[in-house]
């Protein structure tokens, strides 16, 4: 059985089904699964969720809808984390979004920008969230990221905003979207950006994949992001599962 990497999971989140049965069908399809932080108080939740499950790595981060509650106690918080739990392997999810709220436009950008530091001290990776902010967000990597992988989450630019990504070495992360039938942009990503360039996630609870749109999104349906690539690039779902693992595992050595 070929293994899958979901690299952005909120499985710790699911309500409609159990969370216990959503992890055993990740253990089924032979998929390991990171979950990201939202708040400066999910970080403990997210800490606590993967000491329990030894199968599992987690992202700390502060998401720009939470911002206002940022501190530098937020930090601090999440560096004794990342030095007491080995299974914590990356900061995220962090970012811009301006499709929600733009009053705070300076605040977003001034912890993501913190956020990318500390990454930077911490020698770990970055798991992006960008949201109508694209040339906000990469204008802040290419100035203030130094040595930390990026992985654009949940990619949803077009494919001249991707290829200008990978010109900066930041990996672009597909998830169920790429399934959506009106969903050109993210086809389009999905055939022409290098295979090598590629990871898979779910975003899970949401953005369910055909054919289950409409419906709970769970980790295990990542498989269908991986057959849609496979198909659009019209080569084997084996192939796309195996370099995209790969891609992963150079980004994060920790995982096994």
């Amino acid at each position: 059985m070929v293994k899958i990497i979901n690299t952005h999971s909120h499985v710790n989140t699911i309500k409609e089904r159990s969370i216990q049965d959503a992890l055993n069908n990740l253990k089924k399809e032979n998929i390991t699964a990171i979950i990201p932080s939202s708040s400066p108080e999910d970080i403990f939740d997210v800490d606590k969720f993967i000491n329990n499950n030894d199968d599992l790595y987690g992202y700390v981060g502060v998401f720009p809808e939470f911002v206002n509650d940022f501190s530098d106690k937020t930090l601090s918080d999440m560096e004794n984390i990342i030095k007491n739990n080995s299974q914590i392997i990356g900061i995220g999810e962090v970012g811009l979004d301006y499709y929600w709220d733009k009053t705070f436009k300076e605040l977003q950008k001034e912890v993501f920008i913190k956020q990318i530091e500390f990454a930077n001290e911490m020698n770990l990776p970055l798991n992006i969230h960008s949201r109508d902010a694209y040339f906000d967000t990469l204008e802040i990597l290419k100035k203030y990221n130094k040595n930390s992988q990026a992985i654009m989450h949940c990619f949803s630019g077009s494919l001249d905003f991707a290829r200008e990504c990978i010109k900066e070495n930041i990996y672009i992360s597909l998830g169920g979207v790429v399934t959506f039938k009106n969903a050109k942009s993210a086809k389009e990503v999905a055939k022409n950006v290098p295979l090598n360039y590629l990871l898979l996630e779910t975003d899970d609870p949401y953005l369910t994949p055909v054919p289950f749109r409409g419906k709970e999104n769970q980790p295990c349906y990542v498989t269908y992001v991986a057959q849609e690539i496979a198909n659009l690039r019209n080569i084997s779902y084996e192939e796309v599962c195996k370099v995209t693992t790969e891609n992963a595992m150079r980004i994060f050595p920790q995982i096994s």
